[in-house]
């Protein structure tokens, strides 16, 4: 019987687009030779843990186009093109509000903004965004950046711990 996350892990693969497809995309072509380099497309563990943070980033930074930006600095940063575009879906149409949200209020603490004066109904989403931007410019901007920190150190330890697991297990087995 398949686990939960060998289902997860085939199904994100069903999704993604292949190396091959890209590779016939004309609008690829003229950098296909970068993006598609197969160390951007292996899982190894540092550039599964650059994915993260690229991602992570990425997610938090930018509204749209996440995935696009982080392509370009997977390419960059040598960092796993797969895990960072799936990353960048922790930040979707669904969780936008609460995350928004809760970055405002972080932002707040941090530049010790006095609660909002929203604007009235003809001010439209330019008065909202001016009278809530900086304390969320900020938050996002600790969203991303932190994020980013905790999920590179994060799977480099289950990279780290996941050896020495293997190893362990390898020692058991000659022991016996």
């Amino acid at each position: 019987m398949t686990s939960m996350k060998d289902m997860l892990a085939r199904r994100l693969k069903d999704q993604l687009p292949r190396r091959d497809d890209l590779a016939r995309n004309r609008w690829l072509r003229p950098i296909a030779a970068h993006v598609l380099a197969p160390e951007l497309w292996r899982m190894r563990g540092e550039a599964v843990a650059r994915g993260v943070a690229v991602g992570t980033f990425w997610a938090f930074v930018v509204p749209v186009a996440q995935i696009v930006f982080a392509t370009a600095h997977c390419v960059w940063w040598r960092a796993n093109i797969p895990v960072a575009a799936a990353i960048t879906f922790i930040t979707n149409p669904l969780t936008v509000g609460g995350w928004l949200w809760l970055a405002y209020q972080v932002g707040s603490l941090v530049v010790q903004a006095p609660p909002p004066q929203l604007p009235g109904a003809d001010a439209g989403a330019w008065g909202l965004l001016q009278s809530v931007g900086l304390p969320a410019l900020v938050g996002m901007g600790l969203f991303a950046t932190v994020g980013a920190g905790l999920g590179y150190l994060g799977v480099k330890l289950a990279w780290r711990l996941r050896l020495a697991r293997r190893l362990k297990a390898r020692a058991q087995q000659r022991a016996r």
